[in-house]
């Protein structure tokens, strides 16, 4: 799953927002085109970028065509946020180590 188009699909604000309504649970065009005030066409346009993205995927269930996110596309986000997230962690904390040995930020606490 290449990021680069994760990342592209997720750039726009529409689909984006698309992504953040289907974390509450599957939806139908209909159902993501209410709150947009977007034509179908529209929606279902931004719904095929996110599908080639790898992002969503559709079901069918009789007449209706539910779409749903794919979790693995969603952990291959989170896979390579995790090492700036451990990298920042660390650096925060040794930040807050070095001022709690700061002899001027013991003064200034409360």
């Amino acid at each position: 799953m290449p990021l680069d188009r994760i990342f592209m699909a997720l750039g726009d604000p529409t689909r984006l927002a698309i992504v953040t309504r289907l974390l509450e649970g599957e939806a139908t065009v209909a159902e993501l085109c209410a709150p947009f005030g977007l034509r179908q066409p529209t929606i279902s346009r931004h719904l095929r970028v996110l599908e080639e993205a790898g992002l969503i995927a559709s079901g069918r269930e009789a007449t209706r065509r539910p779409r749903r996110l794919r979790p693995e596309a969603i952990a291959a986000i989170s896979d390579w946020v995790e090492p700036f997230r451990r990298a920042w962690e660390g650096r925060f904390d040794r930040l807050e180590a070095l001022a709690a040995t700061d002899p001027d930020h013991r003064k200034a606490a409360p």
